[in-house]
């Protein structure tokens, strides 16, 4: 009896392994196509959890924010992918996968400050986002921060103003 139960058991992971298979074998990797609504629903809830849990504990910044700071380290870094305007993605962020966010979005916006401050200064792993915590201080985050936050009632385009 104990060694059919085994030999069940077997069976039934075997199956599991190679309806995995054939999942996989199916499951298009491309950066072209538009995600799943499982597959982005699934990536989100994901990233989500483990950012808020991340952040947890980031301290507030020691300065006053200065919009100035923020812009210019927005231009030469981030507007390399979330375009100039941090609306409206340049080539290389529009074609990422995940695509480029919109900075103004809601999506984006609902993150709070020490989130953002988080997800600046190290980066989200297979997503393109990079972490600039090598490359700028905690106070030079907490500006891009702030500027990120002007950005949700910032016309879009000022560099044609």
């Amino acid at each position: 009896m104990r060694m059919k139960c085994w030999l069940l058991v077997f069976l039934v992971l075997i199956l599991m392994a190679a309806g995995g298979l054939l999942l996989a074998s199916r499951f298009d990797i491309s950066a072209l196509p538009e995600p799943g609504a499982g597959e982005t629903y699934l990536a989100t809830k994901g990233k989500r959890w483990l950012i808020v849990r991340a952040a947890e504990g980031t301290k507030g910044p020691g300065e006053p924010a200065n919009p100035a700071r923020g812009r210019m380290i927005f231009m030469g870094e981030c507007s390399v992918c979330h375009g100039n305007d941090g609306h409206t993605p340049s080539n290389a962020g529009r074609w990422m996968y995940p695509r480029t966010p919109d900075l103004a979005s809601k999506e984006v916006q609902q993150w709070s400050d020490p989130e953002l401050h988080w997800i600046i200064k190290h980066g989200v792993r297979l997503s393109g986002m990079p972490g600039f915590g090598n490359v700028y201080n905690d106070e030079q985050v907490w500006q891009l921060v702030h500027y990120v936050r002007g950005l949700a009632t910032a016309p879009q385009n000022p560099e044609k103003q």
